[in-house]
């Protein structure tokens, strides 16, 4: 194995600290990571051993879409854009398939894992030994290598900490309570800490689930694995929350009691380069200069995210609720999203100029056109955090995952927007739609609040993010807190991977 990369005046032990960040091949949680192996690769070590470096691992399959003109097999296929070197790891089946059976799910676990570990030999054998490893959520292959490797480990929470929270209490004691309400939607939950009970409309979907879900359970697995690990290693493995103080102050004290938590956030770049956009994007020049023709404040965004497509009854009431509003309107739909629906049912609304259909934008660009008056969203953390960031009002329309749970921080923790409601047959009405878009929108008392409200988160991200605030800090005292040794640099002791933890 080659000796660790060492600087030729370096301080202290002198070798650099190395950052390998491994996630889920998905938009949602490919951005924050890299925006974060970014962030750290742009610090200094304060204490002389040079740049930081950061290594992003994602599936080899994401990583070619990433990617395209590199080449053939996961060694070939590594990358660097100058600031953050890229390492893919294979399930070994690498076609973006999510395995159901059990039996296929543990072979894909063993080959990431192994994948994995190969990543962090071969970066040690180039003298770039991989001296933490930071996984985001539901990432089993990453807690192997750690525990294989002995490398310390740190976890990059991509949601909320209220959403943290809902997830430890869950596994620390509140599972059976929840669990048996769970057919309760108003059923409120106090929660050690948080300044308010939370519903069980309000946590996140698959910790009250009952229709069995065979991927809430695979996720409720991931992530009751994910806090053994870090009950098994106690205060030593830090946990960076992409959030900051102002948002969610009682959340963080809360988790404080429990876990060792950063808030690094907003973790969100306005640079384009920084972001990672694994769908079709032509077409940025037309969109900008629509939104550049229409009055400031006047356009209706919509956009549910990167996961979510629309059924043909949903973008009929998406149309109706557009054409009862009579405001200018962008629209995101996906290619695979229906695309021949979306044009059949918006034909009368496009026709009149009323509004635009695209299949992708630069959201961040979007948010911050003075002509945009509100986002009607998913409210993913992302896109919500992007909102906050930019000051714009929320219709927020929650389906699954953290989604519940950041509509509620929206309406009711920040008042920052309105959350819209589904009708019986779950489907988001067009007269809701209207009736939500009109209280954030109408320039009444509650839409004066709202934007008013709006206007101060804004300040406060900006501030979070600035250059020696808030979230720089915490990225620094992580950094430092990560000690490096010679043991970092090689593979130790064997710890055999833990158990799942028993049934609720």
């Amino acid at each position: 194995m080659a000796e660790p990369e060492r600087l030729p005046h370096g301080h202290g032990d002198g070798v650099r600290r190395h950052f390998l960040i491994v996630t889920y091949g998905i938009q949602s949680h490919i951005n924050p990571c890299r925006v974060l192996a970014r962030r750290l690769a742009q610090l200094q070590d304060e204490d002389g051993s040079g740049p930081v470096l950061a290594t992003l691992s994602v599936p080899l399959f994401t990583h070619r879409r990433m990617f395209p003109s590199s080449g053939s097999g996961v060694k070939s296929e590594e990358a660097a854009d100058g600031t953050v070197s890229y390492a893919p790891y294979s399930d070994g089946v690498d076609d973006g398939t999510r395995a159901t059976d059990p039996d296929e799910r543990a072979r894909r676990r063993r080959a990431s894992s192994e994948s994995l570990a190969a990543v962090v030999a071969r970066l040690a054998a180039r003298g770039r030994p991989v001296t933490c490893v930071v996984c985001s959520l539901i990432l089993p292959c990453a807690l192997d290598v750690a525990r294989e490797h002995a490398i310390p480990m740190a976890v990059f929470w991509i949601q909320p900490a209220t959403v943290l929270a809902a997830y430890y209490h869950y596994f620390h004691g509140y599972g059976e309570l929840i669990a048996s309400h769970a057919a309760d939607p108003a059923f409120e939950v106090a929660l050690p800490g948080l300044r308010r009970p939370l519903r069980i409309r309000d946590f996140p979907s698959f910790l009250v689930d009952t229709t069995g879900s065979e991927l809430g359970k695979i996720v409720n697995d991931a992530v009751r694995e994910l806090f053994q690990f870090m009950d098994e290693q106690g205060p030593s493995t830090q946990v960076l929350v992409n959030t900051f103080e102002e948002l969610e102050p009682a959340a963080l004290a809360a988790m404080r009691q429990h876990l060792d938590v950063l808030a690094v956030g907003p973790v969100l770049d306005s640079s384009s380069e920084a972001r990672i956009h694994l769908f079709d994007h032509a077409g940025a020049a037309e969109y900008m200069q629509w939104l550049g023709a229409q009055p400031e404040t006047s356009v209706v965004y919509i956009s549910f995210g990167s996961v979510w497509t629309y059924s043909k009854r949903q973008m009929e009431e998406i149309a109706h609720g557009l054409r009862q509003c009579g405001r200018p309107y962008l629209l995101v739909v996906r290619k695979d999203g229906r695309q021949e629906d979306v044009s059949r049912c918006l034909d009368g609304v496009v026709r009149e100029g009323q509004g635009l259909v695209v299949e992708w934008c630069d959201q961040p660009a979007v948010l911050s056109h003075p002509s945009v008056g509100c986002f009607v969203t998913h409210c993913g953390w992302n896109s919500t955090l992007e909102a906050v960031a930019l000051g714009v009002p929320v219709v927020a329309v929650p389906s699954m995952f953290d989604q519940p749970t950041n509509a509620f921080l929206i309406e009711e923790e920040w008042a920052g927007g309105v959350r819209g409601e589904r009708n019986g047959e779950g489907v988001f009405a067009g007269a809701e739609l209207a009736r939500c878009v009109e209280t954030v929108m109408d320039g009444g008392a509650r839409a004066v609040e709202i934007r008013e409200r709006v206007e101060a988160l804004k300040g406060t991200a900006r501030e979070a993010m600035a250059s020696g605030g808030p979230a720089e800090r915490s990225l620094r005292s992580f950094v430092m807190a990560t000690k490096v040794t010679e043991k970092s640099c090689t593979k130790d002791t064997t710890v055999p991977p833990a158990t799942m933890l028993g049934s609720i």
